[in-house]
């Protein structure tokens, strides 16, 4: 899977960024809270593989998304840490990677050619991330019920 490489996108530049794990489970709920904290502060909800989404998301869609998300990543990650979850800063999160459980291959540490993360919430209007990386049928049911 290619990453994309324009260096002008100020989106892609983020995405290339500098990104915390949230390692522990109790480091996840810390971020979630952040996020909740400036729910309103025009978060864009992307699934990669998806078209990237021309307007930020609501409130309330992303208290909802947040909630949705953490559920899927509790039940179908059942490790003793989190570790699939990257912030650009953990205490007041701008960019944010969330890697399916189902689709991690090495998430972190070094690779040629590292998986997309399944979903991104960010604060700059996302730009598509792999046309080729398509959602699962399970994960685009799982979009469609929250945003359909």
């Amino acid at each position: 899977m290619n990453q994309p490489h324009d260096s002008t996108d100020p989106f892609l530049s983020a995405f290339r960024g500098s990104f915390t794990s949230a390692l522990r489970w109790p480091q996840l709920d810390a971020l979630w809270s952040a996020v909740r904290e400036r729910a309103d502060a025009g978060w864009y909800l992307y699934a990669v593989g998806q078209t990237p989404p021309r307007q930020a998301a609501d409130r309330d869609q992303v208290l909802k998304f947040v909630n949705e998300i953490d559920t899927l990543l509790r039940a179908e990650h059942r490790h003793d840490s989190c570790g699939i979850v990257y912030a650009d800063d953990p205490r007041s999160p701008s960019f944010i990677k969330i890697y399916d459980p189902h689709n991690l291959g090495v998430s972190c540490g070094y690779s040629n050619n590292p998986p997309l993360p399944g979903w991104v919430m960010s604060l700059l209007a996302p730009t598509e991330l792999a046309s080729a990386q398509r959602l699962p049928n399970n994960r685009r049911r799982w979009w469609a019920r929250l945003f359909g």
